[in-house]
């Protein structure tokens, strides 16, 4: 099921890129263990994580 007003979702790419990719940050390198393990994705693929996410509540 779509979620309401997905094309007004705001997704911070520094968020994604400081935090959930950051394999230094202290309570986000799990997420970028994660992320990096799973996906293949560092803190150099924040724009294209970013575009993902933005696109995946439509489906």
């Amino acid at each position: 099921m779509p979620i309401p007003n997905a094309e007004n979702a705001i997704v911070e790419i520094r968020k994604l890129r400081d935090y959930c990719l950051n394999p230094n940050h202290d309570n986000g390198k799990h997420k970028a263990r994660l992320s990096l393990a799973s996906l293949g994705m560092t803190a150099e693929s924040a724009e294209e994580l970013r575009e993902i996410l933005k696109r995946s509540p439509r489906l």
